[in-house]
């Protein structure tokens, strides 16, 4: 099973990039067609003008959901301290010639989605009694867990 470590491990082949601090790696709304792979450093991301979080482990990834729903990038990611990255600039043949990386990417997106969903249920446990827009989570959580689009022909 792929972990960070052996990710990092896949991707030492791939071209190096480095970005100093405050430099903006993606930009949210915008496509760069590439993938990130933190080497070393710490980034922040922000969706608009919120942090949603800071991100300061090598391995970690950027760029995948744009990649792979092939849609531009759904938040901003700069750094906060000098930072290195592996890059792929074809991140669709390297993923299809690599299965390991995309296994850990999964990895990655499975976690993230399954902190979101337990997220979701305790505001829906915590507000589910409310008759305002807070009663509404459970709409939401709804909507999130069976929403499926329609496999992109490309």
């Amino acid at each position: 099973m792929a972990t960070p470590t052996s990710l990092l491990g896949i991707c030492s082949t791939l071209p190096e990039r480095t970005f100093a601090t405050g430099e903006v790696v993606l930009e949210e709304g915008h496509r760069s067609g590439v993938l990130y792979v933190l080497a070393e450093g710490r980034v922040e991301v922000t969706k608009g003008k919120t942090r949603v979080t800071t991100i300061g482990h090598a391995g970690a990834v950027f760029g995948d959901m744009s990649v792979l729903l092939d849609q531009p990038h759904s938040a901003t990611v700069r750094c906060l301290a000098p930072s290195r990255f592996f890059v792929a600039e074809d991140p669709k043949v390297f993923l299809a010639t690599h299965p390991e990386a995309c296994l850990a990417m999964a990895r990655g997106m499975a976690q993230r989605l399954d902190t979101l969903t337990r997220y979701l249920v305790d505001l829906k446990a915590q507000f589910q009694d409310q008759k305002d827009h807070l009663g509404m989570v459970d709409e939401v959580l709804e909507s999130l867990l069976h929403h499926q689009r329609k496999p992109s022909a490309r």
